[in-house]
């Protein structure tokens, strides 16, 4: 549904079980762009008795270092709790103030808040609204002319939620996990593999044929209805990793994908606007779906796009036709639209966002496209760190405020003065910074923990020697990899932590993401009609480059394409799992 501006007309539905957007703006005729302030109120879940609403003003007159917003119902509507903002109501009048951390609009700066309530019989929009006791929406602050306001209902799009209710604080806590078949025969049709395969693993939708099914597999349908066998009468969650933006992947060619950098249009009606058809049946709205939005995409606009030596061409082009941007926020709002369903923005790793150099700017490209676009801060459930990737949850021999002789660990050529040494400080540390910008305080984090145990015989028990920082970091950490950059089928790699709900305060939890087995692109160059390129990181000869400074790959042999099964490396996550298989 499209977020402009429309008249009174457009925006003041009766909503009656529907999900929908209603954007209160200037009546026809009035100068919108002289209006002091403007508010966008958006129904983004409504079932037979109650709704959640996202809220954006913008204000247009002075700075402000504090605000508080006003309005009324007409209807019995009452608010029950809220985020972003301090929410109350007396009677009818709502209002909601900012949170410590959004009291300051500069002129033209907007802030962002939802609530979920309670209703019966219709539920209007709100006809006026007032932002410090100034009328917004409508020229010089004066009182507004709400026109018709039942002109019929609006077009909400595929989202119906059903009996699914409101979205829950943590949609991993008290729920099970779906156990992909698919993945769960592979892995017990290993020598040991039957150890593992009743994990839950994420379902990947890397390309449009993936939504009804590939070669014969098992499409987004037939996981959903294998879903509800599972979940019986109690709760679940099914995982999904949304991945096919146009240009995918514009750092690492074995994960290219099928879209070009301008299937935008593609990209919206033939893969997202399907998916969010099926998900919005009403058949599956009784199950917590938690998606994944497109791994390594918006980490790749911050570091990958200009300015360093680790640019590529392909990762500028997609900065500077905004597809990466405009296809998040597309994939945000349409998913986020639907009341069961928990949206988790990828958000690289700590050997790749932690400097701070990275990490504030990744901050800022994650709360714009959250914010853009159509989509709003409470579109987003929270974070996703460490997809398909190797960092461990806590290096446990160190601290990134250890010293050496004087000298802080943070000098050493593995840290590299980074601010974090693994993924869950590095995970709370994004958090905090991402509440501080604007997103939810209920913000959960999600660390993919499928391949990141590192295991086995190799594994150091405790500290290494104080001669030097080099000596002291290397001899005490777990990650073995040759340089926290390599990313490609790990030699030495173990299962890590078990899929674990609420595991930490902030976590929301442990998952994997990444089902061990698959490969993560293959080692020599394979034709394939998948789009999927050759990626020297995959090849175990190779002396790497700047994104990995320029060190050996560490990858192992004899790999297959991106996504396909990987016997020998499957092997090697068992025997090196920690904690060990039993």
């Amino acid at each position: 549904m499209s977020r402009t501006k429309t008249s009174l007309l457009a925006a003041l539905a009766l909503l009656s079980g529907t999900s929908a957007a209603a954007l209160v703006s200037a009546p026809a005729g009035a100068a919108a762009a002289a209006a002091p302030c403007t508010v966008d109120y958006k129904v983004q879940n409504q079932w037979d008795t109650g709704f959640t609403t996202a809220v954006t003003i913008t204000n247009n007159g002075s700075a402000k270092s504090s605000w508080s917003l006003q309005w009324s119902y007409a209807g019995n509507q009452r608010i029950s709790n809220g985020w972003n903002a301090k929410v109350s109501q007396s009677g009818s009048s709502v209002t909601a103030a900012n949170e410590s951390y959004n009291g300051a609009l500069p002129t033209g700066g907007s802030a962002s808040f939802g609530f979920q309530a309670s209703y019966s019989g219709t539920n209007a929009v709100p006809a006026t609204f007032t932002l410090d006791g100034v009328t917004c929406n409508v020229d010089g602050g004066g009182p507004t002319d709400p026109g018709p306001t039942d002109p019929g209902p609006t077009d909400p799009g595929p989202t119906d939620p059903g009996p699914g209710g409101p979205k829950v604080a943590n949609p991993y806590v008290g729920a099970k996990a779906y156990v992909n078949p698919e993945w769960s025969a592979k892995a017990a049709a290993e020598p040991g593999g039957s150890r593992i395969a009743n994990q839950p693993t994420a379902v990947w939708l890397d390309r449009i044929a993936a939504i009804n099914g590939v070669s014969g597999g098992m499409g987004l349908r037939a996981h959903l209805d294998e879903a509800l066998k599972q979940k019986g009468s109690g709760e679940l969650v099914v995982q999904l990793v949304i991945y096919d933006l146009p240009g995918r992947d514009c750092a690492a060619l074995a994960s290219n994908g099928e879209l070009g950098p301008n299937d935008l249009d593609k990209y919206k009606s033939q893969y997202i606007d399907p998916i969010t058809s099926i998900l919005s049946e009403s058949k599956y709205a009784g199950l917590r779906i938690a998606t994944v939005i497109e791994p390594d995409s918006l980490p790749n606009l911050v570091t990958n796009a200009g300015g360093t030596n680790t640019t590529t061409d392909a990762c500028v082009t997609m900065k500077s036709n905004g597809n990466y941007e405009k296809g998040v926020s597309y994939a945000l709002d349409k998913l986020g639209a639907l009341a069961n369903v928990y949206n988790y923005i990828d958000a690289g790793h700590h050997g790749w966002l932690g400097w701070d150099s990275n990490l504030g700017p990744s901050v800022q490209e994650f709360y714009k496209v959250a914010t853009t676009n159509g989509a709003s801060v409470s579109d987003v459930a929270g974070f996703i760190v460490n997809t398909a990737n190797y960092s461990p949850v806590k290096e446990p021999n160190f601290k990134v405020t250890d010293m050496v002789n004087g000298q802080t660990i943070r000098q050493s050529k593995w840290v590299d003065w980074n601010q974090y040494v693994d993924e869950q400080s590095f995970a709370l540390g994004l958090r905090d910074k991402l509440v501080a910008a604007g997103f939810d305080s209920g913000l959960g984090m999600l660390i993919d923990t499928s391949r990141n145990g590192w295991g086995g015989s190799a594994r150091p028990t405790g500290p290494g020697p104080s001669t030097s920082v080099d000596d002291y970091v290397n001899g005490g950490r777990i990650d073995r990899r040759i340089h926290a950059g390599n990313w490609c089928n790990q030699s030495g790699a173990g299962i890590g932590q078990r899929p674990t709900a609420a595991p930490a305060t902030g976590v929301d939890a442990y998952v994997w993401v990444k089902p061990p087995g698959e490969s993560d692109g293959n080692s020599a160059a394979v034709p394939n009609d998948e789009g999927k390129g050759f990626d020297r990181m995959c090849d175990p000869t190779y002396g790497g480059n700047a994104r990995n400074g320029n060190n050996p790959t560490g990858a192992l042999p004899n790999a297959p394409l991106a996504g396909h099964w990987f016997s020998a490396q499957f092997q090697q996550l068992m025997q090196n799992a920690y904690p060990p298989l039993p």
